[in-house]
């Protein structure tokens, strides 16, 4: 997981030890929600994707690159580091779907 994060996510050296970090809570969290009878094993591949999108998540929130500098009246544009990251954990779920539980979500009706 973590040397795919960092070869996805083109890391640099000084961001490893978090990435590190991340790529392990990440897969804390995702084998924490796996449906009864659904092992690590049984989904090594998604579980590795989706933990490297997980934790590059974690990594971009915080981040605030430089997306546009003009100058002229200067100008300078940051990116969206959370919207990033918030896309990432989207992909992430959405490949894990077949192996996690329920989120407990459920439209129910109401007599009256």
């Amino acid at each position: 997981m973590m040397e795919l994060a960092a070869a996805m996510g083109r890391i640099r050296e000084e961001d490893r030890p978090v990435l590190a970090l991340l790529c392990a809570q990440a897969r804390r969290e995702l084998a924490g929600q796996l449906r009864p009878g659904v092992s690590e094993a049984g989904c090594e591949d998604a579980m590795a994707l989706a933990g490297a999108w997980m934790a590059l998540a974690g990594l971009y929130a915080g981040d605030g690159d430089v997306a546009r500098f003009a100058a002229g009246d200067l100008s300078v544009q940051y990116r969206d580091g959370a919207a990033r990251g918030a896309a990432l954990r989207l992909q992430a779920r959405q490949i894990m779907r077949p192996f996690v539980a329920d989120s407990g979500f459920a439209f129910r009706g109401v007599a009256g």
